[in-house]
């Protein structure tokens, strides 16, 4: 009984020292592994690459972000060599630090960016981060990085796996190594065909693959069928947006045109001109802000420069008016050609004063997009243009057929000398009228700048499909503007990616000259002092 007391005994105190020897590695493990930084960071000065190579590893395996002030202290001392060896290093552990990161946008990038390693490191952080990450555009990026990085996988299944849920995520930047991997089964770097019909055929020229390969390219050209399907439904989509992006647009310019060339019957060659003016009092807004106010009022400035575009170019159109288009009412080929010729003088003088090319910058706020769905990104300032055109709409609206002054308005350009007898200031009506016009001529610039720079030859580039909608819809009727801004805008984008813009645009053009031989007065009828004259 004795002897088996101490053998209990004797099992008792051995359990005690195997467990003390097991911890011990756990409490020196971190002086272990600095140790190991330590001397992986002296291995990255080495001119031997292998020592260099295990260096690198050693870090990218080891590392994190308390380590990133060493790394960049050390770059920027060192040499082309050691600094070609730590930037693999520096991107690695820093896209590792960002995965952590209270932004969103930091998480996704770099998800993104880690995909495009391909280092085996980065799944592992990649599949450690997916967990807990709630944000679902943060989770769709994590899952398409993993596969990316797993396609690259030696396993066949792993690969095909990878390929499979790339299909279902959609995965448009997986299409170009999708396409080799189906393309690697037929030997003709084309992509099988994904039809059970034609599966045969495909695969009748490579009857010696192996069978995990030809596993791979079936799951690849299956993945492919997929994303290129979901890319057709997107491609619509976008094309629908930008087509009511531009309309918007087309609208904004067109509001003004309509009613001075609608109601007013000017044809005002240099309303593309106010549109510039518009655009640079918004970049002067801009270098206003930059230069006397504190940065952290630099994203108020668009909101100020709104209502400075409208009213630079509706000053501006009123000089206009009470110098030169004054005397020219009823005489449309003399006002073409005197604002043609302020056209030029304005163009020149921007040139001039400005140079050839500026550009503003948009305020944080309205940068970035909302991810609608795979593939479908709505940038936020041109959903802002498409929200200003609606509330321009909405206030024209109601200006012209709500209030007194609307109902002046429409009274002087429908008879001018019957609303003469009843008082009406006809000649305040008319400047007014004409400056409101270029005013919200002004207000568009202020939104191209969003979208585009600014450069004086600006109005050019619109005026010819702002007189377009202002025809087609009917002169002078704000329904017609705003339907054939619609139209002219979608077409302008459908027909641009068969055609090209140049010959799209004339083949609009061709269709507006059919449809008004068709319809001479537009979509709706026309009423204005034009029609009097």
């Amino acid at each position: 009984m004795k002897k088996v007391w101490w053998i209990v005994v004797l099992a008792v105190l051995c359990g005690s020292v195997v467990g003390v020897w097991a911890e011990e590695p756990a409490q020196t493990a971190p002086s272990t592994v600095s140790a190991m930084i330590d001397e992986a960071l002296k291995g990255l000065a080495s001119e031997d690459a292998a020592v260099q190579e295990a260096a690198v590893q050693t870090l990218i395996t080891r590392g994190d972000a308390g380590l990133l002030p060493k790394l960049e202290a050390m770059r920027a001392e060192g040499d082309r060599s050691l600094r070609m060896a730590i930037k693999p290093v520096l991107d690695l552990l820093k896209n590792k630090t960002k995965l952590t990161s209270q932004k969103q946008e930091d998480r996704r990038s770099a998800a993104a960016d880690l995909a495009t390693t391909g280092n085996p490191m980065a799944l592992v952080w990649l599949e450690a981060a997916l967990p807990a990450e709630q944000d679902r555009w943060v989770r769709y990026q994590i899952e398409e990085s993993i596969g990316l990085i797993k396609l690259a996988d030696a396993d066949p299944a792993l690969k095909a796996a990878a390929a499979t849920k790339l299909g279902e995520l959609h995965s448009q930047n997986a299409v170009p190594a999708l396409k080799e991997l189906a393309g690697s089964s037929t030997g003709s770097g084309q992509a099988p065909s994904a039809i059970p019909g034609q599966e045969q055929a495909a695969g009748s020229g490579s009857g010696d693959q192996a069978p995990g390969q030809a596993l791979v390219a079936k799951a690849a050209a299956e993945a492919i069928e997929r994303i290129e399907t979901w890319s057709s439904w997107t491609s619509a989509i976008e094309t629908l947006f930008r087509g009511i992006s531009l309309s918007s647009v087309l609208l904004l310019m067109a509001l003004g045109l309509a009613i001075i060339f609608g109601l007013m019957g000017v044809i005002n060659m240099a309303h593309g001109e106010f549109m510039m003016l518009g655009a640079y009092a918004t970049f002067l807004t801009q270098e206003g802000f930059k230069a006397w106010l504190p940065p952290g009022l630099f994203d108020y400035y668009f909101l100020l420069a709104m209502p400075c575009s409208f009213l630079a170019a509706g000053l501006f159109g009123l000089l206009l008016e009470a110098s030169l288009i004054r005397f020219l009412y009823g005489r449309p080929l003399e006002t073409l050609l005197a604002t043609w010729g302020v056209s030029l003088i304005l163009i020149q003088g921007a040139r001039v004063v400005f140079g050839d090319l500026t550009s503003v910058v948009a305020p944080s706020w309205l940068s970035g997009g909302m991810q609608l769905m795979v593939g479908v990104q709505l940038p936020y300032n041109r959903m802002f243009i498409i929200g200003l055109a609606s509330v321009c709409v909405l206030g024209i609206y109601f200006l012209l057929f709500r209030t007194g002054v609307g109902l002046k308005v429409r009274a002087v350009m429908q008879n001018r000398n019957m609303s003469a007898c009843l008082a009406i200031p006809t000649r305040k009506v008319d400047a007014y009228t004409f400056a409101f016009g270029s005013g919200l001529a002004g207000l568009a610039g202020c939104a191209l700048t969003l979208i585009g720079n600014v450069e004086p030859g600006l109005g050019q580039n619109y005026i010819v499909d702002s007189f377009m909608v202002v025809v087609t819809g009917g002169v002078g009727k704000l329904a017609g503007t705003i339907v054939a801004s619609l139209g002219i805008g979608g077409l302008n984008k459908l027909l641009e990616p068969s055609f090209g813009a140049v010959y799209g645009k004339v083949f609009i053009l061709v269709l507006v000259i059919l449809f008004l031989q068709w319809r001479p007065s537009g979509l709706f009828t026309i009423k204005g002092r034009h029609v009097e004259s």
